[in-house]
């Protein structure tokens, strides 16, 4: 196991031009989409730098102002844009390489992209979707009827019980005059 030599080492810089260099020139996308994403935060960083500034500093409107102090914030303003237009042109170069390195693929619909897992394995059509929307609501329609009809004869059962319980009080009320 042996460690290659630093650059600084005794060697020339450019000591490293076979597979290292290679290496460093193609990155793979994931790596250019990770390296956007930090270059965006970095964007959104200094934005929020720069509306700080802008909100502590205040304007000389013929206000006695010191300009020494206004002349240091309008410097670190000038910095902070100069480096926000660096990281959009960053922004850019990346951007346009990805897009370079997806020129050639197939584009793939999303709906491919998420796994999911059903219940019979296969995948489902807008048939299938539709004919489980009509079965779901003809079975509610059914169901709908049943409970109908099961009111019907739960107020059928009430009244015949009705019509019992006043039978049999006035049976009892007769058996009990009679005695």
């Amino acid at each position: 196991m042996s460690t290659p030599p630093l650059a600084g080492a005794g060697m020339p810089p450019g000591a490293f031009s076979g597979t290292q260099a290679q290496a460093a020139r193609e990155v793979n996308t994931a790596s250019l989409c990770r390296i956007g994403q930090e270059t965006v935060q970095d964007i959104v960083f200094r934005t929020m730098e720069i509306f700080q500034l802008l909100r502590n500093m205040q304007l000389p409107n013929g206000v006695t102002y010191h300009t020494g102090t206004y002349q240091d914030r309008l410097g670190k303003l000038q910095e902070h844009l100069r480096q926000l237009s660096i990281l959009f042109r960053k922004l850019r170069l990346v951007y346009d390489k990805c897009n370079e390195n997806c020129a050639g693929l197939d584009p793939v619909p999303i709906e491919q992209l998420i796994p999911y897992v059903e219940e019979d394995g296969s995948k489902h059509d807008d048939r299938s979707a539709a004919s489980q929307l009509r079965f779901a609501t003809e079975e509610r329609r059914e169901i709908m009827e049943v409970n109908k009809k099961l009111k019907q004869k739960n107020q059928q059962l009430k009244q015949i019980m009705d019509q019992l319980r006043n039978l049999i009080w006035d049976i009892n009320a007769m058996l009990a005059m009679r005695n």
